[in-house]
């Protein structure tokens, strides 16, 4: 026998086999006969009693021929969708219509056509009923089990429209500990009706009324990450005692150890962040079964790197970072999440060419994700300049150049959003590393060489988020340096990924652009971590000292002089910027080498004025 022929044989006895058909025949029998019954107003004369007998077994093949051609035999009782059903309906109307072609052609004088219609919607509420019945009673019975004696549930409130918390219903319905009072919608209009027995009590104006009403003190939010409705119910309701709650989302369950059921709100999840669309199969088929070569591996953005290349099953990760402490930390975290991946851990500092060359040659990577820089701006901009320029430029050249020296496929450096008319030494370095990125690209033309800009990221080590959160802890001031600054932001998970995805997409020299949504004033990022925390701004007061050395109140993904053009990805744009001259790495090297161990701070901020014009290195006030 041929293999399609062979597999089509195996997939029909295992419908046959199927035990949906110890049910379902039985009830095909019924619904036919219930039709003659019907037809002829709940009495069957003695005639067509001889056609419905006749009959059965033609209406019982031809049925049950429909309902495997619609594949209805491999539905799961339990967990019966609507999806399900439809396909249901699709088996019973294809059966019917098989019945009615073969009694017909059969030519029984007299037989009565409207049973072929009767019998069809019997026949599929009787079906549809029984798998409904199944589930509900297998609901019933987990329930039951799951509850533990004497355990109080606690009674907790929906926000969201109709389709959120019938979404949220559905997910609750996998967790224990928690009774749905109501249902709390933004809008008005729905107030009184039922979503899955559960009734819509009001208003979010309204909330903190129903919850005392119901007693409810727990929260969740059902609408999207980043919904308006999320922020305004966090703001309005955090400080009047209720509890908010969540639903993990598609980067929660990526994350080993994720739990069902709700979780507490994170600041993310306000943060208006629509999920990433990635090329799963193109990034699959760049990174897996490749080496993989990540420098500052420790870090936010590097380890992140590391752990999404290992789920797209890279054969070997190099993890290349000079934190002894961050690179343990990591080894830790892969061995225990990752036991199959064969990676390699290298204290080494990036500003080390020949180091850097030796653990490219011991283990050549295809790709090279160079994550490693300085970044803290005032740090950079006060004693420590010279550092941002061996780290973030001469690091990224000899990254760059040891990329191409072992002939990997691509090398793609993470930049910032700080390189666009910096105002900093930080930035201006890392504008000075996209161009000595660009210039060896011309070089290594085998090597695709790309550069992806993007702004702050959540909870990343120097971001504000984790000195907020410290400054909450204590009792506060929360210090902001003023009203009106602010900044865009983008989780560590969604940076990741679009530096992978402008990785897979990019050409040599090109330079990407993230779509960071909206900016956000920091004061308001602030207020929300103190609403997060449960207080509010009388508990922790918020303090404005002033805008730091080398600090704006706006960043900018784009300067003027550069143009951008789009990408068939929606969150990524490639910045037209000027050629740098061929000599960008020879002056670098060449400065940096005749600067000694402390060049004068002045010094360092005219040459970068030098190489980079549109720097500008006094703070810039808008």
């Amino acid at each position: 026998m041929t293999r399609p022929g062979a597999a089509l044989l195996a997939t029909l006895r295992r419908d046959a086999a199927s035990r949906s058909w110890l049910v379902d025949l039985p009830l095909i029998v019924l619904a036919w006969w219930l039709a003659f019954w019907l037809r002829f107003n709940l009495g069957l004369p003695w005639p067509y009693f001889d056609h419905a007998w006749l009959t059965t077994p033609i209406a019982l093949v031809c049925m049950a021929l429909g309902l495997a051609l619609a594949r209805v035999p491999r539905q799961s009782w339990r967990y019966v969708s609507l999806a399900d059903l439809r396909l249901l309906a699709v088996g019973v109307a294809l059966g019917a219509l098989l019945t009615t072609a073969v009694v017909m052609g059969l030519r029984i004088d007299g037989f009565p056509r409207s049973v072929f219609a009767i019998s069809a919607v019997l026949t599929l509420v009787l079906l549809a009923g029984a798998r409904a019945s199944w589930r509900t009673l297998v609901e019933r019975e987990r329930e039951r089990t799951h509850a533990h004696p004497g355990q109080r549930r606690q009674p907790l409130l929906v926000v969201g429209t109709l389709g959120e918390a019938d979404h949220a219903l559905r997910a609750l319905k996998g967790a224990d500990g928690w009774q749905v009072a109501g249902i709390v919608s933004p809008q008005a209009a729905d107030h009184g009706r039922t979503v899955q027995g559960v009734r819509v009590l009001g208003d979010v104006p309204a909330l903190a009324d129903i919850a005392a009403a119901r007693q409810a003190r727990t929260v969740l939010l059902a609408s999207a990450p980043g919904a308006p409705l999320r922020r305004e119910t966090l703001l309005r309701w955090s400080g009047a005692g209720l509890n908010l709650l969540t639903l993990p989302t598609t980067d929660d369950w990526l994350r080993p150890g994720t739990t069902p059921g709700p979780r507490q709100v994170r600041l993310e999840d306000l943060l208006g962040r629509t999920p990433v669309q990635l090329d799963t199969e193109g990034l699959t088929a760049l990174f897996g079964g490749q080496t993989v070569l990540v420098t500052g591996a420790g870090g936010s953005i590097g380890a992140e790197l590391c752990r999404q290349v290992a789920r797209l099953g890279a054969a070997r990760l190099v993890c290349v970072d000079v934190s002894e402490f961050a690179t343990y930390r990591l080894e830790q975290e892969l061995r225990r999440d990752h036991p199959a991946l064969e990676a390699v851990y290298c204290t080494a500092n990036v500003r080390e060419a020949e180091r850097l060359l030796a653990i490219a040659r011991a283990h050549p990577p295809g790709v090279v994700l160079h994550a490693a820089a300085y970044k803290h701006v005032p740090l950079m901009e006060q004693g420590n300049e010279i550092e941002a320029l061996r780290t973030n430029v001469l690091g990224t050249l000899n990254a760059a150049r040891v990329a191409g020296q072992v002939g990997a496929a691509r090398f793609v450096l993470v930049s910032t959003d700080k390189a666009v008319r910096p105002t900093s030494v930080m930035g201006a370095s890392k504008r000075l590393a996209e161009q000595v990125v660009q210039a060896v690209a011309r070089q290594y033309p085998a090597t695709q060489y790309v550069s992806v800009r993007f702004g702050n990221v959540l909870g990343s080590s120097g971001s504000v988020v984790p000195l907020f959160t410290a400054q909450i802890e204590l009792g506060g001031p929360v210090t902001v340096t003023h009203p009106d600054i602010v900044r865009y932001f983008m989780t560590i998970p969604e940076a990741a990924q679009l530096v992978l995805q402008a990785g897979l997409m990019g050409r040599s020299g090109q330079i990407f652009v993230l779509d960071m949504g909206e900016p956000m004033k920091i004061v308001e990022l602030a207020r929300l971590l103190i609403r997060l925390s449960g207080k509010s701004e009388v508990d922790v007061p918020i303090a404005f000292t002033g805008l730091r050395p080398g600090e704006k109140l706006y960043e900018e993904l784009l300067a003027n002089d550069e143009t951008t053009e789009a990408t068939p990805h929606p969150k990524l744009r490639v910045a037209k910027v000027a050629p740098p001259t061929d000599d960008v790495a020879t002056r670098v090297e060449g400065w940096l080498a005749s600067a000694g161990a402390a060049p004068a701070a002045d010094a360092i901020r005219q040459w970068l004025v030098d190489q980079v014009p549109e720097y500008r290195p006094h703070p810039v006030r808008f």
